[in-house]
């Protein structure tokens, strides 16, 4: 019995020692340290609480803003051809970056990554790669898209022009370079 008051009273001893000395630890991806924080809360303001809506989800004809933030369904139509050649589902992100899933054959690159900036009030220029394969898996090389696109008043369908640039493997050699025009129509989850 002795034997075990002194085991308790010293693992009762070890805990509280560590606790009293041992540095704090936090498992946090954020600092408390305000000098160093990464993002903040913004301060509690002393007004009263106002209900209403928080966002707003529709664009008005009147803006000057509307955003090309979303998901697209796309069609892509060679000049001299009426009919698309390419459609594509397509994410813009609020970020300035972009992603395009093809209709293409996966085994000659279905997908896109670019970079979009903001050109006018509702006019967009984005250019993206793809790595093209041919159908048998050997590399083609780079395919550079750029396109040029205006934005509806409503934010729901845009149209524009593209110009699809398919280099050889060295990234400078042009195979081939197509124009036309493309059209957007956004998706929502309604």
């Amino acid at each position: 019995m002795k034997r075990l008051s002194r085991v308790m009273i010293t693992t009762l001893a070890v805990i509280a020692f560590g606790t009293l000395f041992a540095p704090a630890a936090r498992a946090s991806c954020v600092t408390f340290d305000e000098s160093q924080a990464l993002w903040r809360l913004p301060a509690v303001s002393a007004q009263p609480l106002r209900y209403g809506p928080v966002a707003r989800f529709i664009v008005n004809e009147s803006t000057s803003d509307a955003s090309i933030v979303g998901f697209w369904r796309v069609e892509f139509t060679a000049d001299g051809d009426d009919t698309p050649f390419d459609s594509a589902y397509v994410q813009w992100h609020s970020d300035g970056t972009e992603i395009m899933n093809s209709y293409r054959d996966p085994r000659t690159q279905s997908f896109c990554l670019g970079v979009w900036k903001k050109a006018g009030a509702f006019s967009y220029k984005l250019k993206h790669f793809a790595m093209s394969w041919d159908g048998a898996g050997n590399p083609v090389g780079p395919a550079e898209i750029i396109e040029n696109v205006d934005l509806d008043q409503h934010a729901d369908t845009f149209t524009g022009r593209f110009v699809i640039t398919q280099y050889k493997m060295d990234g400078t050699t042009v195979l081939v370079s197509i124009s036309g025009s493309l059209s957007g129509t956004r998706i929502t989850a309604n």
